[in-house]
């Protein structure tokens, strides 16, 4: 482990979060930690930090690119206490993005534009964080995978995705902002909790005075949580993710009630930015 604690790491190296964009992965179990922390140092972020609850293997190589540091992944709030810290640490350059082990960031034309081009593109606009669509993954053999996990023939719901204004609590909706449905959460919504269901998320954003996550995944600052500037749409992102399917299996309450998630509607996933695009699930915005 490189640091004990998140306290210990903001007081020994607190200088890294002046090194970004700054990549969070949050690590609850094993599966395909390392394919997780590789595919984010290779997409440009120039510091991966890994919290953990306990050390991981890596290969060698990969050890000398992350920081791991200890944290408990399962506590109650666990993203919220790992994440406000970083942010309220971090100067007001500094961009991040979270995510979970088994999550994987997508964005347009990712295969030859790196994060770091994504974000210099993303202020020339005027944006100060970008909406992603959390896809969910799944292997389509829960008898050869019963943990869902399943890199090679992952599978994805092409259809059954749906948006809606997001409320502002007093009857009206708030401007720019919506609450995404689809994937597993959707389809198996009878077995997950009412404020789990939204596969909305801003994934990447840029740290500044007093914001702060809040426990609903959406942050302090409204704008923040705009998918879009007032005057034409931006680019948005995906987080191909098999953390809800890993979640259904694992629970023995939901697990007997899932033989398979595989559905009429089910593609193979091909891990490349244009299927996200083609599906609707991102889009480029002016970003040609």
């Amino acid at each position: 482990m490189d640091f004990t604690s998140l306290p210990d790491f903001l007081a020994r190296d607190r200088a890294a979060l002046a090194r970004g964009p700054v990549a969070v992965i949050l690590i609850e179990d094993r599966a395909e930690v390392a394919s997780t922390l590789d595919h984010h140092v290779r997409a440009g972020f120039r510091e991966v930090l890994a919290l953990t609850p306990a050390d991981i293997d890596l290969p060698e190589d990969l050890r000398t690119r992350v920081k791991l540091i200890g944290f408990d992944t399962l506590a109650d709030g666990a993203l919220m206490r790992a994440l406000n810290p970083l942010i309220e640490a971090a100067p007001p350059t500094t961009w991040f993005y979270w995510g979970y082990n088994a999550e994987y960031l997508f964005h347009p034309f990712c295969e030859t534009r790196n994060v770091r081009e994504l974000i210099a593109f993303h202020i020339e606009e005027r944006r100060d964080a970008m909406l992603a669509t959390v896809v969910d993954l799944y292997a389509p053999d829960l008898l050869r995978h019963p943990d869902a996990v399943n890199r090679e023939e992952a599978m994805l719901d092409a259809k059954g995705y749906y948006a809606a204004a997001r409320s502002d609590g007093a009857g009206g909706v708030r401007e720019r902002q919506l609450d995404l449905f689809g994937g597993l959460r959707r389809r198996f919504e009878e077995l997950v909790p009412k404020t789990r269901r939204r596969i909305d998320r801003i994934s990447l954003f840029r740290a500044q005075k007093g914001l702060t996550l809040r426990s609903d995944n959406t942050f302090s600052i409204e704008e923040v949580n705009t998918y879009s500037c007032p005057w034409h749409h931006n680019l948005t992102a995906a987080v191909a993710s098999f953390r809800t399917a890993k979640a259904l299996k694992r629970n023995p309450s939901t697990s007997a009630a899932i033989p398979s998630f595989a559905w009429t509607n089910s593609v193979q996933f091909d891990w490349s930015s244009q299927q996200l695009m083609d599906l609707g699930l991102m889009e480029p915005g002016q970003w040609f």
